[in-house]
């Protein structure tokens, strides 16, 4: 079985989250992004099929956070965007000889070590590449790139199927799994009333949270 290392780009708490700012106050944007992290590390962390975690971050709390998940902190592109921070993170395993890179965004709180485990076990031998769909089919909020860099990637709210075709270009038949931990990324308001609406009620921390702040 390959080695597949996690990574997270996770940008400064302080001033997160801004497209929330209609029902949220800046001190609860703050703590609801590091909430958010937190829960999708400790998914990270129950993992059976990761060799390893990394953390691409220069925020004080976010890295703290991430070593108590026994993740490793790097900064290589961390204040280079999302799809700097991870390049960074895929020269770092590549240079390493690692089999590849699964890179997911910060703002999942509803994913499971099962997902997790079962994107991993979807993947086909190297070269290959297998992306998790937002749930508006829009944006990419899982992607495993074996070798790490198998298909170029380039983030952003419409990059899902950009990415199917980056890897085409690259003679890859890209594997597509859907699940809905994954799917569902928090960034507007309507983001937040569909979390909280989705069944079962997954009790994590960000949902305790939400409930905390009257929502």
């Amino acid at each position: 079985m390959i080695d597949v290392w996690a990574a997270v780009p996770v940008k400064a708490f302080t001033g997160a989250k801004q497209r929330m700012a209609s029902v949220l106050s800046p001190r609860q944007r703050e703590k609801l992004a590091a909430t958010m992290v937190e829960d999708v590390l400790a998914a990270l962390a129950g993992a059976s099929r990761l060799a390893g975690i990394l953390v691409n971050t220069v925020d004080p709390v976010a890295a703290s956070l991430a070593r108590r998940y026994g993740a490793r902190v790097v900064t290589e592109g961390a204040l280079d965007g999302h799809t700097g921070a991870v390049d960074g993170m895929a020269r770092i395993l590549a240079a390493e000889g690692r089999g590849a890179i699964l890179t997911l965004p910060g703002d999942i709180p509803r994913v499971t070590a099962a997902e997790i485990d079962a994107v991993i076990a979807s993947c086909r031998p190297a070269p290959s590449f297998t992306i998790v769909p937002a749930h508006d089919e829009l944006g990419s909020n899982a992607v495993v790139c074996a070798p790490p860099f198998s298909v170029p990637l380039r983030f952003g709210d419409d990059s899902f199927f950009p990415h199917l075709m980056a890897a085409r270009c690259q003679g890859i038949e890209p594997t597509v799994v859907r699940l809905p931990g994954i799917a569902l990324d928090i960034d507007h308001p309507i983001d937040l009333r569909a979390f909280i609406a989705a069944k079962p009620r997954k009790p994590t921390r960000t949902l305790a949270l939400l409930e905390s702040f009257g929502l």
